[in-house]
């Protein structure tokens, strides 16, 4: 069983910076490829970033490419996205994904483990 929490969301104002961590239970943490996503209300879940065992390669959507970084260390068992230049419209509960196996690194239903998720609010 894989446990994931997710924490670091809260409410800024657009153009600052956040870091989302997500802490894993995975005996073999190192082994998981890891993803994050995003979902608002009434919408899919999106991917945004994700990242392979070793910490490369990096995987972004396109609406975050430049802005966030994905990153991993598998000695803390921790999940990082560091959001810079942070948008409205990247308001949304952030959630934290992890599989042994994945075939599309940024569809949802590629992964089985998932965190309960934090909020990202950013303000004009």
């Amino acid at each position: 069983q894989v446990q994931l929490v997710e924490s670091g969301g809260g409410s800024v104002q657009a153009g600052e910076s956040l870091r989302l961590s997500c802490e894993t239970s995975a005996y073999y943490y190192k082994n998981y490829f890891m993803g994050w996503f995003r979902q608002v209300p009434g919408k899919e879940r999106e991917g945004v970033a994700a990242v392979w065992r070793g910490g490369s390669p990096t995987y972004y959507a396109d609406s975050v490419k430049g802005r966030f970084t994905i990153s991993r260390d598998n000695a803390k068992n921790t999940l990082y996205l560091q959001m810079n230049s942070l948008k409205p419209e990247d308001t949304a509960m952030y959630y934290c994904a992890a599989d042994l196996r994945v075939q599309d690194v940024l569809r949802a239903s590629s992964y089985n483990f998932w965190g309960q998720g934090t909020q990202v609010t950013v303000s004009s």
